[in-house]
């Protein structure tokens, strides 16, 4: 039996153009996963889903994220802001709860159109109304809501990268920081999905044998991020999490209206 054959009849799936949009979309997510292009992240489902189903995309890349988030606990766990992770994991974890009761009730495509909107308006007041270096930092009953909107999104989409951006990006925090506290709030909420991901039949053998062709890809570009996040300046960091999440709102909106 050659390896070809052997390759053919693994339960996973075989079409070399899932795989073509599928390693630059798990590159993607790994340097986003660093707090590198930290908008960049929520493009890595859409990418895949040009050549699979958005839930089917959504259960290979989970695996993935888990591996990505403890390479990234490793070597960020320190620099997280604890006082912030009390007010957004909580609320993060809640929208996974909403995320599971209404899957399959609202259509990807809808939740698409709204986080993309929403990700383009709030780059838009930023634009238009830059705020001030006195400027008060958002009101923490805001950072709730975008909390279990990011819950929500991430576990319908691993998306759930704007609507925490659009709290936590305005505080203006050190890079490090802003990516460790980052890698701890998407971890927890990645492992929250396990079960419901099961429950909706998500987690199958064909999903589970894709996720391992891909898995050495996962920490590579964690690792890439994480040594690029130590180095580059405050300025170009927020600017490339800015131009990250007008791409991904973009995107979004487009993959919902069309």
């Amino acid at each position: 039996m050659t390896a070809w054959s052997v390759w053919n009849e693994w339960p996973l799936i075989h079409d070399a153009a899932f795989y073509a949009v599928a390693v630059p979309a798990v590159l993607m997510m790994g340097l986003s996963k660093s707090g590198f292009l930290g908008g960049f992240g929520s493009l890595a489902v859409p990418l895949m889903a040009l050549a699979i189903p958005v839930p089917q995309a959504a259960a290979i890349m989970l695996p993935l994220l888990l591996v990505m988030d403890a390479t990234g606990l490793q070597q960020l766990w320190r620099h997280c802001d604890r006082a912030l992770l009390r007010l957004m994991l909580p609320a993060g974890l809640l929208g996974t709860v909403v995320g599971t009761l209404l899957f399959g009730v609202l259509s990807t495509k809808t939740v698409a159109a709204v986080v993309g909107a929403l990700t383009l308006l709030f780059l838009a007041q930023r634009l238009l109304f830059p705020p001030r270096a006195d400027h008060p930092p958002p009101p923490k009953p805001l950072g709730f809501v975008l909390g279990i909107a990011s819950g929500f999104t991430s576990f319908v989409a691993h998306a759930g990268s704007p609507p925490w951006n659009a709290y936590v990006l305005p505080l203006r925090l050190n890079p490090m920081t802003y990516a460790a506290t980052s890698a701890v709030f998407f971890a927890a909420v990645n492992l929250s999905k396990w079960i419901p991901y099961a429950w909706l039949g998500l987690i199958d053998v064909r999903n589970m044998a894709t996720s391992l062709v891909l898995m050495p890809l996962a920490p590579i570009g964690v690792w890439l991020g994480v040594w690029a996040t130590k180095r580059i300046d405050a300025g170009w960091f927020y600017r490339l999490a800015y131009a990250g999440m007008f791409l991904t709102g973009a995107k979004l909106l487009w993959d919902g209206l069309r």
